[in-house]
């Protein structure tokens, strides 16, 4: 095993003392000790692989475990938008540009040549088992859709989600150009989706037209969606004005046809980057529709300063290419951070850490100062969203916890928590994650 900083006690009954955790993901009623107005002093109490009980910090009796001298502990930690099937293949089909368009045409590319059944399940299974060592509890990703690509992943995927049953909770979503919904692959990819229980997705870009953010269909196939969405039950998880181009506006669009047609599932907006280019007017309306709506939102700090604003070399960005969380928060929507993508053309990087991207995040999104409850981000929020009881520190909850050296905020978002102990039903797993190695055979050229 890795080198974490300390091993909990062997036993079935044991107590983590003197612990740090974020207020906010304690229960409500817990006021615990100390002075800092964002973490409290804690004692923790796991019995038979949940927690048991939580009480201020000195309470539980030395025997009965560890003094952790105020190391931080969090649930484990949900990632709502990643694209598992995608994963690690930047040493085949790297991206020359950098940017989207590039980012598109390479993935196409490996897509066609590549992503056999046996492929896309070994690189989906490395992923997740680098997540797991993370000390990540869920995952959702999305699937790329066009056919025949549907009709290969998502067999793997419900495949996949079963094998992973009690380590990892997998969720799905379709990605796919949203003028396909206007024709009868719409309609079957629709039924594929229902088939693996999992959510109706597409971005909101046509291939009819390919240079146009907001394309005369538009709000044709976007009716169209949320009517096959309704037919079978489905949550929405959309791909929104992931753009540099201040005329995509496609989000209010989605929010008005929710409105419409009373659509009662829930729905999802990634990315909506182009949000944030708009005049301050046009993003308090649109943030308004979606509150109408009941529209969460899911911002990828990381890939998105990648990709967005990217030009040929000799060019600074101008901008970190994200959306307004901060104002959405404030106006009530249901915002969460997530990863993306992961050592592909659309990002070279990442590692399926979650806490790495909530560091990440808190620096791009300048969610400091203070950093309030914006851990929920990648805890509890992402839970509700996917409708999963996790995410919070609370009594009966698993005792699926990461237990960080760092003694506070500063100190974790200043280091990274290499030598993090990750539990699973209480007791510690090896946070070693998969060597590339095994990808080798995968990566010839």
């Amino acid at each position: 095993m890795t080198h974490a900083f300390f091993e909990p006690p062997a036993t079935s009954r044991y107590a983590l003392r003197k612990l740090s955790a974020p207020r906010c993901l304690l229960p409500g009623d817990f006021a615990g000790s100390g002075a800092d107005s964002e973490l409290a002093a804690i004692d923790l109490l796991v019995d038979q692989g949940r927690v048991a009980a939580i009480e201020p910090a000195g309470t539980l009796p030395a025997e009965l475990g560890p003094d952790l001298d105020a190391s931080m502990v969090l649930p484990g930690l949900l990632d709502c938008h990643t694209h598992l099937d995608k994963g690690h293949i930047w040493p085949r089909q790297a991206n020359p540009t950098g940017d989207g368009a590039g980012a598109s045409m390479a993935t196409q590319r490996d897509r066609q040549a590549r992503w056999h059944a046996e492929d896309v399940r070994r690189r989906m299974e490395f992923g997740l088992a680098t997540a797991y060592a993370k000390g990540v509890v869920a995952i959702r990703t999305h699937l790329d859709s066009l056919a025949p690509q549907a009709a290969i992943s998502f067999p793997v995927f419900r495949e996949v989600r079963e094998r992973w049953a009690g380590r990892i909770a997998l969720q799905v979503s379709s990605i796919a150009p949203l003028d396909i919904f206007l024709a009868e692959e719409g309609r079957h990819l629709a039924d594929i989706v229902a088939e693996s229980g999992g959510r109706l997705g597409c971005v909101t870009r046509s291939t009819r037209h390919p240079g146009d953010p907001m394309p005369p269909d538009l709000d044709e196939a976007l009716a169209r969606v949320f009517q096959l969405a309704a037919e079978r039950g489905l949550d929405l998880d959309l791909h929104v004005d992931e753009s540099t181009d201040p005329r995509a506006r496609a989000l209010i669009r989605v929010a008005r046809t929710a409105a419409a047609q009373d659509f009662a599932g829930r729905i999802l907006c990634g990315h909506c980057t182009a949000l944030a280019l708009q005049t301050d007017e046009f993003i308090e309306e649109t943030i308004a529709a979606c509150k109408d709506a009941g529209i969460d939102i899911v911002s990828l700090p990381t890939v998105n300063m990648y990709l967005q604003d990217r030009s040929p070399a000799g060019r600074t960005p101008r901008w970190r290419g994200v959306t307004v969380l901060h104002e959405m928060k404030a106006h009530g929507l249901r915002v969460a951070v997530a990863g993306d993508n992961c050592r592909d053309p659309f990002y070279a990087y990442g590692d399926h850490d979650m806490l790495d991207t909530f560091t990440q995040a808190v620096k791009i999104l300048h969610l400091d100062h203070p950093l309030s409850d914006w851990i929920r981000a990648a805890s509890e929020t992402p839970a509700a969203i996917m409708g999963l009881d996790l995410g919070l520190l609370k009594p009966g909850m698993a005792a699926d916890l990461l237990v960080l050296k760092a003694r506070n905020y500063s100190e974790m978002l200043s280091r990274t928590q290499f030598d993090r102990t990750v539990l699973r039903a209480g007791r510690a797993i090896d946070t070693t994650p998969p060597d590339y190695r095994l990808l080798d055979d995968l990566m010839d050229a």
